[in-house]
């Protein structure tokens, strides 16, 4: 199970920054399933800046609820930056979202290659009017659990750095 306890306190002044610059937040993950959007709805006035959250695990989600083309996942799979950057500008485009945060990676066990190992993680950050930024990540093979919590960890931190959000 992910402990998402230590990550409250970026939870809370990201919700906080949102309520103060009237920004509304979407999600679209897929390695992390939904709990970056489960954290925030941990704060209180979390309904006043998290417009919605895509659980967008299998390729045909992905596909179907945000317009990740699926000849771009066929070409490139569905861990890389391409589609990180292609679900993050189609959370906002299904959404009422100001800024939006994507995941896809690959938590483990199983399921990694040479080419794309376990831990290998790719975000994508968007915010209406800007390009998309993408971070990549290789965290420690320390475990599923902990792979989605580093990757939650650097979804918040990704969002507080948006240009919007800054002090």
């Amino acid at each position: 199970m992910t402990d998402l306890a230590p990550l409250l306190p970026a939870a809370e002044t990201l919700v906080r920054l949102c309520t103060e610059r009237g920004l509304m937040l979407a999600t679209a993950e897929s390695c992390t399933g939904g709990l970056i959007a489960g954290l925030i709805t941990e704060i209180a006035g979390s309904s006043a800046v998290l417009d919605r959250g895509f659980v967008t695990y299998s390729n045909e989600a992905k596909t179907g609820m945000i317009g990740v083309p699926a000849e771009l996942i066929g070409r490139v799979g569905a861990v890389s930056r391409e589609v990180a950057e292609a679900m993050a500008q189609g959370a906002l485009a299904a959404s009422r979202a100001d800024i939006a945060v994507s995941v896809t990676g690959i938590a483990g066990p199983g399921g990694g290659s040479a080419e794309k190992p376990v831990g290998l993680v790719h975000f994508g950050f968007a915010a209406r009017g800007a390009p998309v930024r993408h971070v990549v990540r290789r965290f420690e093979d320390r475990g599923r659990a902990a792979i989605r919590g580093d990757a939650i960890a650097q979804a918040l931190e990704g969002l507080l750095d948006l240009e919007v959000l800054k002090i």
